[in-house]
């Protein structure tokens, strides 16, 4: 169920949600995103592939608004995010996790959850923040951990609770940065049920990963990168069954 009780319908649309047009990231001389255009359908599932260093994180940074593009714009619903604080793109529905896990070290597990909240769509506070914060650390594993704070918890129940912040403000796309990277057998069979179980709310997905299990039980469709451009886009068995794919991730030889 989505954290403020609302359940989203199920299925994928047909119409998109999240549009990537064009989208450009220079730094100096270097490309490091270059002319990437895809859309998300509501719903969705969409991989986010690629070798290390293809663009991927640099990407999501653009999408979420911690960086701002050298050109192209994202549209959420018909409204341009472009250019817009990453606050407002999180209250306009769109929330993440990160490659590396970023936490408030000051505030307990449970706060950082309500920050979410917060920070959200709904802009909940109070009492209200609190209950969203504390079913949804019992959604990620972490019930009677509420009050630890991040120094006392292990790298894996950090990212239960950074994710648990990003599901806080409910919203209607959710950026997964290798979320499920670092995990063992047993965690990411949990952690690929639980995405799963998102995806049964309806709710609409990007999720940058290397674990194929994951890619292939979880993901609708994918899209590949390589260099900062984009090499493919498919289904996931179209594109790991791609010579050009295969070529990036493995070298000439396995193409």
């Amino acid at each position: 169920m989505a954290a403020g009780g609302r359940r989203r319908e199920q299925g994928v649309s047909a119409a998109p949600q999240l549009k990537v047009a064009d989208l450009t990231k220079a730094f100096g001389g270097l490309l490091a995103v270059n002319q990437i255009s895809f859309d998300v359908r509501r719903g969705e599932i969409l991989g986010l592939l690629g070798p290390n260093g293809s663009g991927k994180t640099t990407l999501l940074n653009l999408v979420s608004g911690a960086m701002l593009p050298t050109r192209g714009t994202v549209s959420l619903d018909g409204r341009v995010l472009t250019g817009l604080a990453p606050h407002r793109i999180a209250r306009a529905g769109v929330s993440r996790t990160f490659q590396l896990v970023r936490m408030l070290p000051s505030l307990s597990a449970l706060e950082n959850v309500m920050v979410g909240a917060v920070f959200g769509p709904g802009r909940v506070w109070g009492g209200e923040a609190e209950a969203i914060g504390r079913a949804l650390l019992e959604r990620v594993g972490l019930a009677g951990r509420e009050s630890l704070h991040p120094a006392a918890m292990t790298y894996i129940d950090q990212k239960r609770v950074e994710l648990a912040r990003a599901l806080a403000g409910d919203p209607q796309v959710l950026l997964l940065d290798e979320w499920l990277a670092g995990l063992n057998p047993t965690e990411l069979q949990t952690g690929i049920a639980l995405i799963e179980s998102l995806h049964a709310e309806g709710r609409t997905v990007v999720m940058v990963e290397h674990v194929m299990d994951a890619i292939r039980s979880l993901c609708d469709r994918c899209v590949v990168m390589n260099a900062g451009a984009k090499l493919a886009e498919g289904t996931a068995e179209e594109v790991l069954s791609n010579p050009e794919v295969i070529r990036a991730y493995l070298g000439d030889e396995h193409a």
